[in-house]
């Protein structure tokens, strides 16, 4: 096939992803200097569409990006007013009282948000300095240039037939070139992955550790709710079988968040995430919350949870890494939106001194001081440990180790345990079926829990059927031949929109891609044990559409 030609438009800087960290860099690099050209394009069909996150979110990146937030009307409209923890078992729970808690897992002054909208609020603030966002853009390829630096992106492009060949409405896209270029792809990014793997940026460090967290909107009986309250349980019904918790908080307008977040590093490749989460809503505490309510919408995403250790190199030739595609998460307190805004602010200021400088395509060195060195540092060194030990101890030891050394970091500034690693991926810890018990989930009753099939129709995910599928197998075989036989085919169970399965085909096993279904968690590019799935971007607007999340 002849080489595809494409146009090209050239920026100061190009930014992939209209998330926190991406719209954060942006803004800033226009409040620096108005005569930058700075780019944002978004893969989803409006900017917020596919933000998915908890969310409680602490202002101080905020604060940091956009001082007078509160007078140009930033959707923070719910302070934090009750902040409770409770260790569920499978009939009750007790709560943890707070105060043996260190100050930073305190959510005073924290607000109750959809990251969406806030989103959505941050690229108006960008578009007013004179930023240019194009939502619907899925970016497919980075452009190398003369020196194997990052100078651009492939952006745009339409129409392929199934097979990968142009289609009779094909179009090829365009090439935009930055002096410098900025992926906020967020978690498992398939441009970053490329940066990671190509500039060996994950050497020296830990590997990178995940959770998955599905999260489903309830209007509640206005009697029930309680503007402003923010719980979190551990304990039930994960128990032994993987690490993990949820969040219940309650936003205004009888509207609550309730989520679940399943750590990724589970042996037993019979966990379901999906099933535990419906599962824990017949909790008798959850089950008389939502009594008499309605689920009004559903979605899922991956969330990194390695932490200061499993950072990689944030910076390569041309390109930096902005929150979640670095993983900036502070695993105890289920926050990571205010250092993603950090680090779009400090990725900014750093483009910002060497294009004053006259230079382009080199490393920011900067960016990367700054983050590992200043307030996103600070905050994921004190809680570097508590992943780990949960891990290797188990939730109640944790409990007690992880908060000693919260304790210990805030107070004193070092570790007992120095910096505990995390050992194996995720992928490698799947151990093999014959090693575990099946685990026998009640079956959705349609009012408090629900089929994946049916909740998906909530995520309002869609995706043009005669594109390539954008979940590619490295050998169309393995599934069968090695995941099935040995791990129970873990797909059908990990991903939390049903996007896998296995059918029987004229009495033989056959496995099925449904990428029709994909809310684009990419918790199958990090769970399958063999590898196998890369998650690539499909063409632009495509995936799901969530209003509030």
């Amino acid at each position: 096939m002849a080489e595809i030609e494409r146009e090209t438009m050239e920026y100061d800087v190009v930014i992939v992803g209209a998330g926190p960290a991406g719209l954060s860099a942006a803004i800033r690099l226009k409040q620096l200097d108005s005569d930058l050209e700075v780019v944002v394009l978004e893969k989803g069909s409006e900017v917020g569409a596919h933000i998915l996150s908890g969310a409680v979110l602490d202002p101080c990146g905020l604060d940091a990006v956009i001082p007078d937030w509160k007078d140009k009307g930033a959707p923070l409209n719910v302070p934090v007013k009750e902040d409770k923890f409770y260790m569920l078992g499978e009939a009750g729970g007790i709560r943890i009282p707070n105060a043996p808690m260190p100050p930073l897992m305190n959510n005073h002054g924290n607000y109750i948000v959809s990251m969406g909208n806030v989103c959505r609020w941050m690229a108006e603030q960008a578009e007013e300095l004179g930023v240019e966002i194009f939502p619907g853009m899925a970016c497919s390829e980075l452009v190398f240039g003369d020196n194997d630096e990052v100078k651009g992106v492939v952006a745009g492009e339409f129409g392929k037939n199934a097979d990968g060949t142009p289609g009779p409405s094909y179009e090829p896209g365009m090439e935009l070139h930055g002096k410098y270029v900025f992926l906020g792809e967020g978690v498992r990014g398939s441009l970053a992955k490329e940066v990671i793997a190509k500039y060996d940026l994950q050497a020296g460090k830990e590997p990178q550790k995940f959770g998955v967290g599905m999260k489903e909107i309830w209007e509640i009986d206005p009697a029930k709710h309680n503007e402003g309250s923010v719980t979190h349980t551990m304990g039930w019904p994960l128990g032994s079988n993987a690490g993990g918790g949820s969040f219940i908080y309650h936003l205004d307008n009888n509207q609550v968040y309730v989520g679940f977040v399943v750590h990724l590093n589970y042996k037993n490749p019979h966990v379901f995430p999906y099933m535990e989460f419906q599962r824990f809503k017949h909790h008798p505490m959850v089950a008389e919350l939502l009594k008499g309510g309605k689920r009004v919408a559903y979605g899922a995403r991956a969330i990194s949870e390695g932490g200061y250790q499993s950072m990689p190199k944030m910076v390569a030739p041309g390109v930096a890494l902005l929150g979640c595609s670095v993983g900036m998460v502070n695993v105890p307190r289920i926050k990571g939106n205010h250092n993603a805004m950090l680090s779009g602010k400090a990725a900014a200021e750093a483009a910002f001194d060497a294009i004053k400088a006259e230079r382009s395509g080199d490393e920011l060195s900067a960016y990367e001081a700054d983050v590992r060195d200043g307030a996103i540092g600070s905050d994921l060194k004190k809680v570097r440990n508590v992943k780990p030990l949960w891990s290797k101890y188990g939730l109640t030891a944790s409990l007690m180790l992880g908060g000693l050394d919260m304790w210990t970091n805030t107070l004193l500034g070092f570790s007992f345990f120095g910096t505990v690693g995390h050992g194996k991926n995720d992928a490698e810890a799947t151990e093999e079926a014959s090693k575990h018990k099946k685990i026998d989930y009640p079956k959705p009753d349609g009012t408090l829990s629900f089929d994946r099939l049916t909740n998906v129709s909530f995520a309002m995910t869609n995706h043009e059927e005669s594109q390539p599928c954008h979940l590619q197998l490295a050998n169309a075989d393995v599934p069968v031949n090695v995941n099935l036989a040995k791990f129970d085919e873990p797909a059908q169970r990990y991903c939390p929109a049903g996007v896998y399965e296995i059918v029987e085909n004229d009495g033989k096993p056959e496995f099925v891609v449904n990428f029709q279904n994909c809310v684009h968690c990419k918790t199958c590019d990090i769970k399958d044990p063999s590898q196998n799935i890369t998650w690539a971007t499909p063409q632009g607007g495509d995936g799901p559409n969530y209003p509030n999340m």
